[in-house]
């Protein structure tokens, strides 16, 4: 554990919330290890975590204790209800406890992700279909909108290599 992350209280300094499909071994995978080398203390889901429909309760515990999350948005994050549970979970402990959020737009438009079009439309769309609960349903929608609000960064990939560009 970091000295930053035991001074303070914090289990971890950083959670990465992801779509294992899209980036677990591309992007996430390396910022990951770039995080873990640098010497910050940080959580990843193994495979074996996302089997079930519902966020484990040890999943909830590793948000609360975790200063900063990273969330990177990518094109089928929104067709997982475990990332999107996650998420509110996420937002519920920045605005209670001053958690930080960080949004990265892994080759997704943040207009996209803030009003749930494109891809995230489609995603929601098929939500409704499988499930007939308009709360649940709203509370994804408004932490999408509140995350993809925050200042975060855009990463795309480059010609000649890949990078992130600030966004605000």
């Amino acid at each position: 554990m970091s000295s930053s992350s035991f001074s303070y209280g914090w289990k971890y300094d950083v959670f990465l919330s992801f779509r294992g499909s899209d980036t677990r071994h591309g992007f996430t995978g390396h910022l990951y290890k770039a995080l873990c080398d640098r010497g910050i203390h940080t959580f990843i889901d193994d495979e074996e975590l996302q089997r079930g429909e519902e966020i484990t309760p040890s999943l909830l515990k590793a948000i609360e204790d975790t200063r900063i999350a990273i969330i990177v948005f990518s094109k089928n994050y929104a067709c997982s209800t475990f990332c999107l549970d996650e998420l509110v979970h996420i937002i519920v402990c920045a605005n209670e406890k001053g958690r930080l959020v960080l949004p990265v737009f892994h080759e997704v438009d943040p207009s996209h992700v803030r009003h749930q079009s494109g891809g995230y439309e489609e995603a929601f769309n098929k939500h409704k279909e499988r499930f007939n609960d308009e709360e649940k349903l709203h509370k994804w929608r408004i932490a999408l909108r509140k995350a993809a609000d925050l200042s975060g960064y855009h990463f795309k990939h480059g010609k000649e290599n890949e990078e992130l560009a600030e966004l605000k």
